[in-house]
């Protein structure tokens, strides 16, 4: 299967419970580790093979892109939602235009990663798009840094996931990047929209699946989560 060479970057969100490190600056400028966490996104979707990220802000906007201009690799296009903050859906349908016809990365900027295989990589072997709607890198629970709750999904033998439910828990955790169709969120409503739903209803028809990073997974989505993945990054160098 073809590697994608695009992807979208979900770096709108208003950062709330990373205040106040969000005061002054988006979420996706937090730094852990010396690197801004936008940053750490883009360099591992470069090493996957990615020449080209459309990201999508709103929150400081200036800033970010700001930032973003000193970046050569990937190459930066601007989804502009300073009007409106679309969610993860609706942030996708719009960037469509931008992102072309051949499946691409969609990622979130809050997660960082230590990696002891290649998750992107295998994430790409996986993916089919004859049998899948979308492909989702997984997190086991036990280990991870800044994750809360019971767990997103149980994954069969054949790598095809199905939602928690009304069980207590589950193993694994949505680890925030995954590879879709670019039109998927396509004929969700007009205005802000969460994937969600659409994966549910993927999932019900046997084509959500997922992989597992072999690594240590760190969900920075608030100031302890930063700094609790500061010090794992710092004791694994």
């Amino acid at each position: 299967m073809t590697a994608p060479t695009t992807a979208m970057v979900l770096a709108a969100g208003l950062g709330t419970r990373m205040r106040p490190l969000t005061d002054d600056r988006p979420k996706a400028l937090v730094e852990v580790g010396g690197k801004a966490l936008i940053d750490h996104v883009l360099d591992r979707l470069a090493e996957a093979g990615v020449t080209d990220a459309v990201v999508n802000v709103h929150w400081f906007a200036d800033r970010l892109e700001s930032h973003l201009a000193a970046r050569t690799r990937p190459t930066i296009r601007i989804s502009d939602e300073r009007a409106e903050l679309l969610e993860t859906g609706g942030g996708l349908k719009k960037a469509h235009p931008l992102l072309g016809d051949a499946p691409v990365f969609v990622a979130n900027i809050d997660s960082v990663w230590i990696d002891r295989g290649d998750a992107l990589a295998d994430l790409i072997r996986l993916w089919d798009p004859t049998r899948m709607d979308a492909a989702l890198l997984l997190a086991r629970r036990e280990g991870s840094i800044g994750f809360e709750g019971g767990g997103d999904f149980f994954l069969g033998d054949d790598g095809a996931l199905t939602f928690r439910g009304e069980a207590a828990s589950a193993p694994y955790a949505y680890m925030g990047v995954h590879i879709t169709r670019p039109d998927y969120a396509d004929h969700g409503p007009d205005g802000p929209f969460s994937l969600s739903p659409l994966w549910r209803a993927s999932a019900t028809e046997g084509r959500l699946f997922g992989c597992v990073l072999d690594g240590d997974w760190m969900h920075v989505g608030d100031p302890q989560a930063r700094d609790e993945a500061e010090a794992r990054l710092k004791a694994e160098t």
